[in-house]
């Protein structure tokens, strides 16, 4: 068991089937984890019923109610850590990120990355079919955490990522404050101020063709006072120490203490 990928959904039923199916026939050995909350519109019969059709290849953890986007990424961090897999990915169920770029992202963590991030803004990456509106939302968010946080990534609300499973097991991921929005630039930040390689890689990010967008002002005020919260933290506070797993000597692990 090697490359896992996690996959959160929420009233998904027109994508789930065909995002499995995508992923799977690449030939390539990824697993798929499914966190389901609850989806009232069947997402999680449909998965149920594709388990036998994928054995030991399609797991799936059923939650109940609307629980948040960063929640559910924890939760399938943990299961897949205690599985054992050495590549923990996560991607969106409504084909926003093409299943073919999965095997670029495990590339770059074989030749060297600790977190690979499916980047739209850098050379070479691209959005497709967002109105201008979301373009500018999504461009000046990423802008503004960077200046706010310093944090060298270009695409820190990306939610197209490989992660090595030490980098998970160095975070704290109790200790992730956010589940919306800000997660994803927690997660990066967290990784990146305990010492791991951050490597984007270029994607074409598509807007969905089928269902709708979870989108709302709640994520957007999360970003926007979450990127002020990290920024706080690392200034004032031990921000490592509080994201970081502790050594035996009770100090904050670092990448440089991982072996890989």
């Amino acid at each position: 068991m090697e490359k896992i990928v996690i996959i959160p959904t929420y009233n998904e039923c027109e994508n789930v089937e065909a995002i499995i199916a995508a992923v799977m026939t690449m030939n390539l050995d990824f697993h798929v984890l499914i966190i389901d909350d609850s989806s009232p519109d069947g997402t999680a019969a449909i998965v149920r019923s594709l388990l036998s059709f994928y054995p030991n290849k399609l797991f799936m953890e059923e939650r109940k109610g609307k629980l948040g986007l960063g929640t559910a990424y924890i939760h399938g961090f943990k299961w897949a850590l205690e599985k054992g897999y050495s590549y923990i990915f996560e991607m969106d169920a409504d084909f926003s990120h093409t299943p073919a770029d999965l095997q670029r992202l495990y590339e770059a963590c074989v030749q060297g990355a600790d977190v690979a991030v499916g980047s739209r803004y850098v050379k070479n990456g691209a959005v497709e079919n967002w109105p201008a509106n979301r373009i500018a939302l999504s461009k000046g968010a990423s802008l503004y955490t960077r200046i706010i946080t310093f944090m060298p990534v270009k695409d820190p609300t990306a939610g197209f990522v490989a992660y090595k499973a030490n980098v998970l097991k160095t975070i704290n991921l109790d200790a992730i404050f956010f589940i919306g929005y800000a997660f994803q630039i927690e997660m990066k930040f967290a990784a990146w101020k305990l010492g791991f390689k951050i490597i984007e890689v270029p994607i074409t990010f598509r807007d969905r063709k089928l269902g709708a967008s979870k989108m709302n002002k709640g994520i957007i005020k999360e970003g926007i006072l979450g990127v002020l919260h990290l920024r706080w933290q690392s200034l004032f506070k031990d921000y490592r120490r509080r994201v970081a797993r502790t050594s035996k000597n009770g100090d904050a692990m670092l990448a440089s203490d991982i072996t890989s």
